[in-house]
Parts: structure tokens; sequence; C-alpha cells
């Protein structure tokens, strides 16, 4: 079973095309996953900040993390629920979105990230937690973690346009990417 295909079998239900098309639900979904996401990456922004040495100097990196962790997990869990919602209303069309699947391999860089952070360097962070200017392991780490969400935030504002829709004419790369089916006209 290919995600095309579930994309096609979600578009098909009646609740995708109802969430879609209402006045309200759609727009307030939207906005909750904005607001969360602001959340959740304004969160991470404060740990990663603090683990390339530019605030919080006099606070160990543990500590600040210890405080923000339960908000980034709540901002998580809605930004998947509402993300996943979003999808749902507009399947076929988010799924071949070139910008859509961009995001989707920055959050998983993301992620690859944050456990490699969480997993390898942070197990040695008494050497270095409280240090206002953090070995460069770490604020490698931070960078990339900013670099990433940026990303995130950036293609998925961009999904929002249509350049490069499966319904226009398009050049090869982007039919390619975007894994649109071009259908063959049928020879008589």
């Amino acid at each position: 079973m290919s995600l095309r295909f579930v994309a096609e079998w979600l578009d098909s239900t009646a609740w995708s095309t109802a969430l879609h098309e209402s006045l309200y639900m759609y727009p307030l979904i939207e906005t909750t996953h904005v607001l969360s996401l602001m959340f959740f990456v304004g969160t991470i922004a404060v740990v990663d900040l603090r683990m390339l040495g530019l605030v919080f100097g006099q606070v160990p990196i543990s500590t600040i993390t210890r405080k923000v962790l339960p908000y980034t997990f709540f901002g998580f869990v809605v930004i998947v629920s509402t993300g996943f919602l979003l999808f749902y209303a507009i399947p076929i069309r988010t799924y071949h979105s070139v910008w859509f699947r961009i995001k989707v391999i920055m959050i998983i860089l993301a992620g690859i990230n944050a456990w490699y952070y969480h997993s390898r360097i942070e197990r040695d962070n008494y050497n270095w937690d409280d240090l206002p200017n953090p070995p460069w392991r770490v604020r490698t780490t931070a960078a990339f973690s900013l670099f990433a969400w940026i990303c995130v935030i950036f293609t998925g504002r961009m999904i929002a346009y249509n350049w490069f829709d499966c319904d226009k004419p398009q050049p090869e790369w982007v039919v390619t990417i975007a894994g649109c089916v071009i259908e063959e006209m049928a020879t008589p």
C-alpha cells in the first residue's frame, strides 16, 4: 500500500471534504497549528540558544531543559494532532506538495539531531552543563536544530502556495519530486 493510495483514500472520505470546506473548523485548526508551532519551536529555541552560549549563560543547560521540556512536549502533541488534521483536510494536494516533502524530511532530520544530542552528547553534560560557552559538539547540534526548525516553518508556510501543484504544467524535476501521476492520453 503506497502513501499515495492512503492520501487518495483519505480524500474520498466525507469528513475530509467537510473539514476542508468548513468555514470555521479548518481555519481554527490551521491557527492552532501555527500557534502551537510557535510554542514548540520557541521552547526549543530557548534551549538551543543557551546551548550556543548566546543567552542565559549563568543557567545550566539541564536546568533550562528540565523547565521547558514539558511545554515542548505539549506543543509537539498539539502540532502532530493539528498537522494530521491539516493533511487529512487536503491529503492529495499535500502529499504531492514539494514543500510538504521537504518539511517532512527536515522534521525527520531535526528528530535525528535531537536523538543524537540526547543519546550521545548529553551523556557527559556534567563536564559542560554550566559552561557559558559549551563545546563545539553541543553548539553544532543546537545550530542544526535551529536551522532545521526554521526550514520546517518556512516550508510549512510555502505549502499554501500552488507553484508546484500537479494539476499545472511542471518541469520534469517537479513531477518527479512531487510524485505527480501524469496520465497519458489513450491513443485510439
